[in-house]
């Protein structure tokens, strides 16, 4: 593996975890708008983390997740059950960001964040198995 491609998957996944630490933030001030967006963002950031060490990025979020679906859950390389993070994580972005009577709750923001930092934990840990 080219080292750069890893280089990049960490710094990738390090705008992830920065994420993490902006959606628990705005969390504990009750943003929770906010918080769900940056959940979906740590997700975002750490697919293409794993996406990078394959030469893949896409300047859309769908190609994104398309790749990550294609090439990491579908093979099994990592476990299905993020699929339904990424999914569940991205409608509740989508409804905070964009439904200007949607009211985001507590509950709904520490869910996702928790479902974030999983996400984040299982591509640390399968990039961390990545020889450079």
């Amino acid at each position: 593996m080219e080292g750069s491609l890893k280089e990049l998957a960490v710094y990738r996944l390090a705008r992830a975890k920065e994420m993490l630490s902006a959606a628990e933030c705005n969390l504990e001030i009750g943003q929770y708008r906010t918080s769900l967006n940056r959940s979906y963002y740590a997700v975002f950031h750490a697919m293409r983390s794993a996406n990078a060490l394959k030469s893949f990025d896409s300047s859309k979020h769908s190609g994104v997740i398309a790749f990550f679906t294609k090439e990491y859950l579908k093979t099994e390389i990592l476990d299905r059950d993020l699929a339904a993070i990424i999914k569940e994580s991205s409608l509740c972005r989508e409804k905070s960001d964009y439904d200007d009577f949607y009211v985001a709750g507590h509950g709904e923001a520490v869910e996702q964040l928790k479902n974030a930092k999983y996400f984040v934990k299982k591509i640390e840990g399968y990039i961390n198995l990545i020889k450079e």
